[in-house]
């Protein structure tokens, strides 16, 4: 049985909206557009690269996929042709022809889940909809937070209102990289168990 694990580019204050340029994602008037890179540094895109390097799989939401089909299908290099090469695959109820070589269509979470049964390791970049859905669903096996030290106030979070309560443990050690981001993996750890505090 293999294993999905959802990268996730974020803030201090659990924005991870349109990381990568400008131009990404500007929906609500998000004005933060490209804010992973001034606060990245070669040790971390080392550290994301090698992280790409294992995916036997994509699996995207919608708005991730429409993002990644524009641009990686047109890229080369060890990324572009890792995500060329890999099947990939985009949770969505209104996407019926997709445009990016090797994309297959699944209808909800459940089926993603399933895809442990194929591949090693899935991954997903992105996609805050989708892990939350898969959180719920209970087929997310590993959180991986990309942590970069800058707050926005604005932006879509990921653990937003109707986030289901969990726990969770670390998977691996925290690994933190020169301009302070930091790499925290987390596996499900049961539901949220409630106690006070000694001498409260």
């Amino acid at each position: 049985m293999g294993i999905i694990i959802a990268n996730l580019f974020i803030t201090l204050d659990g924005v991870y909206q349109a990381p990568g340029g400008r131009e990404e994602d500007t929906a609500g008037g998000f004005a933060f557009g490209g804010w992973q890179a001034p606060v990245s540094d070669d040790e971390a895109e080392a550290a994301i690269e090698a992280e790409i390097s294992q995916i036997d799989a994509l699996l995207l939401g919608r708005k991730t996929y429409d993002i990644f089909a524009s641009y990686w299908p047109r890229q080369s290099g060890d990324i572009g042709g890792t995500l060329n090469r890999v099947p990939k695959y985009v949770v969505s109820g209104t996407l019926t022809s997709p445009g990016w070589a090797g994309t297959k269509v699944l209808p909800d979470a459940t089926a993603a889940g399933r895809l442990r049964e194929e591949y090693d390791q899935v991954h997903m970049f992105g996609s805050g909809v989708l892990i939350r859905s898969l959180l719920a669903a209970n087929v997310l096996d590993r959180l991986h937070l990309w942590l970069y030290p800058i707050t926005l106030g604005q932006g879509k979070r990921l653990f937003d209102a109707g986030t289901i309560p969990a726990s969770f443990r670390l998977a691996e050690p925290a690994r933190s990289f020169p301009k302070g981001a930091v790499s925290l993996v987390y596996e499900r750890a049961g539901d949220v168990e409630t106690q006070d505090m000694p001498g409260a």
